[in-house]
């Protein structure tokens, strides 16, 4: 039985588009033989790894590389870089690290799943900035996708400058993943990317999870700080996530 693509439909439904829209754009990205029987199947894990072509336009369309979109195998596309002296670097597939694991999760669990967390929720962390010298809150509205114990937390396009992806795993009142957020070439980190793990704690409402994510800094020091995602609607409908598709409020001083 084929594991269902969940980060691809989270990155699809944080983009607003319906399945025949994906299609649509993926053709005019150059992959004239996109359809929304081929995305579909790409959704339903019925193909695991799509063509070069495919794999090319997903990535433009959209503007995330196809290790994140979760398919469980690399693509064979070489990788282009500057080599610092004017020219660039081409490296095959071949050299590339092959640390793309599969986006499955076990077809059995001992694990005890504490209701369905699909929906909106309010991603909030809390880092502090050596630059700059003091705390920030960062926060973005995301879709969060449930397959069995596997979350597939996904930022929507217009809530936030930067753009995060969160993986998750729950197991009872714990969930532990790993979350990564490409910022803005326009920000103050200048289209660096971050990453790192997360563990959270289930409160018993189900509506909110707490804890502390870990990460390197600009200065490639190792930081921590905290980490809640707060629920905000089950819905995932196109018009619940236009709704939410907007910058959260600041948060208030008693939060």
């Amino acid at each position: 039985m084929s594991t269902p693509n969940a980060a691809l439909k989270a990155v699809r439904m944080g983009l607003l588009m319906s399945q025949d829209d994906l299609a649509r754009a993926l053709r005019d990205a150059g992959a004239p033989g996109a359809s929304k029987r081929l995305v579909q199947r790409w959704e339903a894990g019925d193909i695991r790894t799509p063509r070069p072509l495919h794999a090319r336009a997903l990535e433009k369309v959209t503007g995330a590389p196809i290790e994140a979109l979760g398919f469980a195998t690399p693509v064979p596309l070489a990788r282009i870089s500057d080599d610092g002296r004017g020219g660039h670097d081409v490296e095959s597939p071949e050299a590339q690290p092959q640390a793309i694991l599969p986006r499955s999760a076990p077809q059995s669990s001992t694990a005890q799943v504490r209701g369905n967390f699909s929906g909106i929720w309010l991603s909030r962390y809390e880092y502090f900035s050596s630059g700059r010298d003091r705390r920030y809150v960062g926060q973005h509205y995301v879709v969060v996708l449930q397959h069995g114990d596997a979350l597939t937390v996904r930022s929507l396009p217009d809530s936030s400058d930067s753009t995060l992806s969160i993986d998750l795993k729950v197991d009872g009142g714990v969930v532990t993943g790993t979350w990564s957020e490409q910022t803005s070439t326009e920000s103050y980190y200048s289209g660096a990317r971050y990453h790192g793990a997360i563990q959270l704690l289930v409160d018993p409402t189900g509506r909110r999870m707490s804890g502390k994510w870990i990460g390197f800094g600009k200065e490639f020091d190792v930081n921590t700080g905290p980490w809640d995602l707060i629920f905000q609607d089950a819905s995932t409908s196109r018009a619940t996530m236009r709704s939410f598709n907007q910058p959260p409020p600041e948060p208030s001083s008693d939060q």
